[in-house]
């Protein structure tokens, strides 16, 4: 409610399965986010995988055909073996899903931290398009409609699935496999096409995924956006298994079901289109004028009560909130005065340090994983700022990103909510395009914790501050909460799923240096903030100190600089600066393409006040390192903006040093040494064992399920 949802370009807001976005031409576009956390905590390849199909499920019930997935994922140490194995397990469960359907995964982003030790993170995120007039919403109407169960068949996987996500993990959460779904990719693939057929053929005036709390919560919303009432009779429910009770057929979670409202009259039509993808549909109640939910088996009243208590009559309340002390002295720690490491009198080795940190290091062990390009659209993949995905028919492109650093919002919560949002939508603005719209993912603790819930507040006021000066709406979300352990808590993670369009995918700007001779540019300032780093996080085992300060004027004039010397034709690559700070930063752009790195001469002797660390590692907020050609267009354009602008180097050519100067300090170091630290770091430390381990759960997913 206190959040930005609204602009000429919002289609549907949130509320819906997913937000929907004009894109222009008459295209819009439906995205959406969400969380299996607890599922994938317990059975990582199974919980990955059908949160991958859910998310699907939301999109294409819009009537947009997925286009691109993307997943946000965080873990403890990668020095524990547990951890492999549940890092191992979900990147195939995402993979083999996405894989099947055929849809690519474009891109995402990987964490790993002691904070998700005992409790990970697994958020995916899909994008689709449609024609605006196509755009179908899940509102139950038209009084003795028949209501429609299709797709597959109700059993007894996944029942309290939902609960489950609200309870924190245990050492017995083991024992609740069974409340994990099981999911079919080529059941969903058939679901998918009978859907969008469905929507297109004018025979149905509803539909919606049986998600969590399975029929329950998909036929209750349905009446509840309609303002109408239903009957289900759960003795019509499609089942696979014998002697299920209302209790479960209501409650189950299996995968790959739809609940349609179709027109009356208009069934054996609806049945026809599902014979035609080999799926079932089965008339299991109908839409009523009375207010109330009503549920039958066959002629005995099981349960009947007013519709609006399992929706909008839910109690509310407001935990008491209060920031934690702990919390505040480590925010408050003078950070600057931590001594350097003997092994840091070489700013190169701990730059390797640095790259070699699987928070930033190359997740190409993930992505090889995944198909990326199937549909031949995707433009920019995996690894670089964000995807970039062509709108096949039109000039036009989607620009895509999922970001959020969870120690920033830990120390601060406010603060790290809004770099959030603003470094995605730099991300996205480093391809050329300008950012639109968010989807949000709030992964928190338990909230009836006063810390927790303070935790939640201050996080969601920071992003409606951010997304208010951005003009990037929220158009939907997921709240998990309960991401805790008998350890701790997980870090605060709001996860940010960014949208930008980009008017000329020819235009499109990647991430790495690319033109030789070309000027590197600094946009934005260095300053003098190590707080909340990587740095002192990796190289000394503190998390501490303020997290960046975020200006979010800076931060709209940084990214109308972007995308304005992007339709110039003023940039040769562009690169956030982030994780590392800026030293890594430069390490990326020379080194992203292993196939033909490119070093490069630099010379920082600008700010050689500064602290070198400092300098070098700290991840002070709105910079960008672009290379150009056309130096001068890019100056008037930043000038403009009123942006910081600095010619810091130039691009060297294939198989040169890297070369930073600040003052009389030289720090050189070669491509095969970066590349070495940064392609090689996860590779070199997930063994073959653990990924032997993840398989083991595939059979049930390869295997469709009758």
């Amino acid at each position: 409610r206190t959040l930005p949802t609204r602009a000429p370009w919002v289609l549907q807001g949130p509320g819906e399965n997913a937000g929907v976005i004009s894109v222009g031409d008459g295209l819009a576009v439906a995205f959406k986010i969400e969380s299996h956390n607890h599922p994938s905590a317990v059975e990582p390849y199974q919980g990955a995988a059908t949160g991958v199909g859910g998310i699907l499920r939301d999109v294409f019930t819009m009537g947009a055909r997925p286009i691109a997935v993307l997943d946000s994922l965080r873990f403890g140490s990668l020095d524990s073996a547990r951890v492999r194995y549940l890092f191992a397990g979900v990147v195939k469960g995402v993979g083999d899903y996405g894989n099947c359907v055929g849809i690519p995964t474009v891109g995402g982003e990987v964490v790993f931290d002691p904070a998700y030790e005992g409790n990970p993170l697994v958020n995916a995120m899909c994008v689709g398009l449609l024609h605006e007039h196509e755009l179908m919403r899940a509102v139950a109407e038209g009084v003795g409609n028949p209501i429609m169960a299709v797709g597959a068949r109700t059993g007894r996987d996944g029942i309290h699935g939902a609960t489950f996500a609200s309870e924190d993990l245990s050492a017995g959460s083991e024992a609740k496999r069974p409340r994990v779904q099981v999911g079919d990719p080529f059941t969903e693939k058939l679901l998918l096409e009978a859907s969008l057929e469905l929507i297109r053929s004018g025979h149905i005036v509803a539909i919606q995924d049986m998600g969590a709390a399975g029929l329950t919560s998909s036929s209750a919303e349905m009446a509840a956006r309609g303002d109408v009432g239903v009957t289900i009779d759960t003795a019509k429910v499609p089942v696979r298994e014998t002697g299920m009770t209302p209790y479960e057929i209501l409650l189950s979670e299996s995968q790959e079901r739809m609940l349609v409202v179709a027109k009356k009259g208009h069934e054996d039509e609806v049945r026809k289109i599902l014979t035609k993808w080999e799926l079932e549909a089965a008339v299991i109640g109908e839409v009523i004028a009375e207010p109330v939910y009503r549920v039958t088996e066959g002629d005995r009243v099981v349960a009947e009560f007013p519709g609006s208590r399992l929706v909008t009559d839910c109690p509310t309340y407001t935990p008491p909130a209060e920031e934690s002390a702990a919390v505040r002295e480590a925010r408050a720690r003078d950070v600057s005065s931590i001594p350097e490491r003997a092994e840091e009198r070489d700013p190169v080795w701990t730059l390797e340090e640095l790259l070699s940190s699987p928070t930033i290091a190359s997740k190409r062990w993930v992505y090889r994983q995944y198909d990326t390009t199937v549909r031949t659209n995707t433009v920019v993949g995996p690894g670089g700022d964000a995807a970039v995905v062509r709108l096949r028919g039109t000039k036009k492109a989607l620009a895509l990103k999922v970001d959020c650093n969870g120690r920033y919002v830990a120390l601060d919560p406010r603060l790290g909510a809004r770099i959030a949002v603003a470094e995605s939508a730099r991300n996205v603005a480093c391809t050329g395009a300008r950012p639109r719209a968010i989807t949000n993912n709030l992964n928190f603790g338990n909230p009836k914790r006063p810390e927790v819930y303070f935790q939640l507040r201050e996080a969601i006021a920071g992003i409606g501050e951010a997304c208010t000066a951005l003009e990037t709406p929220v158009t939907g979300g997921n709240v998990s909460l309960y991401n805790e352990s008998p350890q701790s808590a997980v870090h605060p993670t709001p996860v940010i799923g960014m949208v930008g369009v980009l008017d000329d995918v020819d235009r499109a700007v990647r991430s790495h240096f690319r033109d030789e001779g070309a000027d590197i540019v600094l946009l934005g300032e260095p300053t003098p903030e190590l707080g909340a780093s990587e740095y002192l996080a990796r190289i000394h085992g503190v998390v501490a100190g303020a997290p960046p300060a975020c200006d979010l004027e800076a931060a709209r004039r940084l990214v109308d600089t972007l995308v304005a010397a992007a339709e110039k034709g003023a940039l040769s690559s562009a690169h956030d600066i982030s994780e590392g700070g800026l030293a890594v930063s430069l390490a990326e752009c020379c080194i992203m393409d292993r196939d033909r790195m490119i070093g490069a001469t630099v010379d920082l002797s600008g700010w050689s006040l500064l602290p070198l660390r400092a300098l070098l590692f700290g991840e002070g907020q709105n910079r960008v390192i672009v290379s150009t050609r056309d130096t001068q267009t890019l100056k008037r354009i930043a000038e403009r903006n009123r942006v910081p602008l600095r010619v810091i180097g130039t691009v060297g050519v294939a198989g040169s040093p890297l070369s930073i100067r600040v003052g009389t300090r030289l720090i050189v170091t070669s491509m095969e040494r970066l590349a070495t630290a940064w392609h090689d770091a996860i590779p070199r430390i997930m063994s073959r064992s653990a990924a032997t381990i993840a398989v083991e759960s595939t059979e049930t997913l390869t295997t469709p399920v009758n």
